[in-house]
C-alpha cells in the first residue's frame, strides 16, 4: 500500500494518478501497486511536479520501521538514524546578525570599573 502526497501540482498529475491509486482528500493518493509500478509513479511524479511539493511512503521490509519515506521539493529531509527513517528540518543558511563593537551598555560598565 503506497501513500502519495502532493501539493501545488498540477490537474493533469492529479488526473494521472487517479488510474492507479484513490484520492481519500484533496492531493492525498492511497493504493497497493507493485514496486515497478511504485517506481514508474515516482519518477512521473518528480518530472511532473514543477515548484509542487510530494511525498510517498511505501512498504519497505528492510527497514526496521517497515516503511520507506521518498520526498521532493521539500524543505524537510529524510535522515537515516540506526535504522530509522526520521524527517528532520535542515538548519537554515541564513547568517546571524554579528554585533560590531561593543554596546553602549557594556562601554559604560567598562568606564564604571
Amino acid at each position: 500500500m503506497i501513500t502519495i502526497i502532493l501539493s501545488c501540482c498540477p490537474p493533469s498529475l492529479r488526473g494521472y494518478l487517479t488510474r492507479w491509486l484513490i484520492e481519500v482528500s484533496t492531493g492525498v493518493y492511497v493504493g497497493r501497486v507493485n514496486t515497478r509500478l511504485r517506481e514508474k509513479i515516482w519518477a512521473i511524479i518528480i518530472e511532473e511536479v514543477g515548484s509542487g511539493r510530494a511525498i510517498m511512503t511505501y512498504p519497505d521490509q528492510t527497514k526496521e520501521q517497515g516503511f520507506s519515506i521518498l520526498m521532493h521539493n521539500h524543505e524537510w529531509i529524510t535522515i537515516d538514524l540506526d535504522g530509522l527513517q526520521l524527517i528532520m528540518r535542515p538548519i537554515s543558511k541564513r547568517k546571524t546578525k554579528t554585533l560590531k563593537g561593543w554596546s553602549r551598555a557594556s562601554r559604560r560598565r567598562r568606564a564604571r570599573r
